[in-house]
C-alpha cells in the first residue's frame, strides 16, 4: 500500500494528557481515515507533575515530537500537521512560528486556542500569528472563556495563510456545550473529529 502522504501530531492541554477524549477521538477519526497520527505526553505529565513545564522545555518537546513523528512516519516537517488541545496547539503554533528556528509544517490543527489565559484577556497570545505561514485551522466553542469567538476571528486576521473556522456551538473550553442546546459531548467530539479529518484530508497533497 502507498504510503501515506501526510500526518498529524495531536498534543494535549494543560489540564490534561494524551488520553483527553477530545484527542483519542480526533486520533480514531485519523486512523479510520488512514492518516497517521501521533499522541504524546509532555515531561510533567510524564513525571505526574500537574503544573506545566516551562515554555521553552514545552517548546522543545513539541519540536521532538515533531521529530518523532517526521521519522514514524518517513515523512518531511513540510508534511507534518501539527497542533492538539488547547495549551498544545499553541505550543505547536509556537515552533511553527518561531522567529529563529520555525518548524515547516503542512498545516496547523489549533483545538480550543487559548487566546489568553484565564480572567486576562487583554493579554492576548497572538504575537507570533504574523509569521504563520501554513493553513490554520481553528476549531473553538462560542462560549470558550480563554478565546471569545469575536476576539478569536480578530487576531487570527493576523494569520498569514488561509484560515478555517469550525465554531462549536455553546461549547465552552472543553468542547462542552449547554444542555439547552440537545447536543452531547460525544456528538461534539465526533462533529470536532469530523471537521479536522475533512481539513487534514482538504489540505494540498
Amino acid at each position: 500500500s502507498r504510503g501515506a502522504d501526510r500526518a498529524v501530531l495531536l498534543a494535549h492541554g494543560a489540564g490534561a494528557d494524551m488520553h483527553a477524549a477530545a484527542l483519542t477521538v480526533v486520533a480514531d477519526a485519523l486512523a479510520a481515515a488512514k492518516i497517521p497520527c501521533l499522541r504524546f505526553q509532555y515531561p510533567y505529565r510524564g513525571a505526574g507533575k500537574k503544573a506545566p513545564d516551562r515554555p521553552a522545555v514545552l517548546a522543545a518537546a513539541t519540536r521532538a515530537a515533531a521529530e518523532e513523528l517526521s521519522r514514524r512516519s518517513k515523512l518531511p516537517s513540510s508534511r507534518l500537521v501539527l497542533g492538539g488541545r488547547s495549551m498544545g496547539g499553541r505550543y505547536c503554533s509556537l515552533v511553527a512560528g518561531d522567529a529563529d528556528d520555525p518548524v515547516p509544517c503542512l498545516g496547523l490543527l489549533l483545538l480550543g486556542y487559548p487566546l489568553h489565559a484565564a480572567g486576562k484577556p487583554e493579554r492576548e497570545r497572538s504575537e507570533h500569528f504574523p509569521r504563520l505561514k501554513m493553513p490554520v485551522l481553528f476549531v473553538s466553542g462560542t462560549r470558550d472563556a480563554l478565546a471569545s469567538k469575536p476576539a478569536l476571528a480578530r487576531a487570527a486576521r493576523k494569520v498569514k495563510g488561509p484560515k478555517t473556522f469550525h465554531w462549536i456551538e455553546t461549547g465552552d473550553h472543553g468542547f462542552r456545550p449547554l444542555k439547552a442546546s440537545g447536543l452531547t459531548i460525544d456528538a461534539v467530539l465526533a462533529e470536532v473529529a469530523a471537521a479536522s479529518v475533512d481539513w487534514v484530508r482538504g489540505l494540498p497533497g
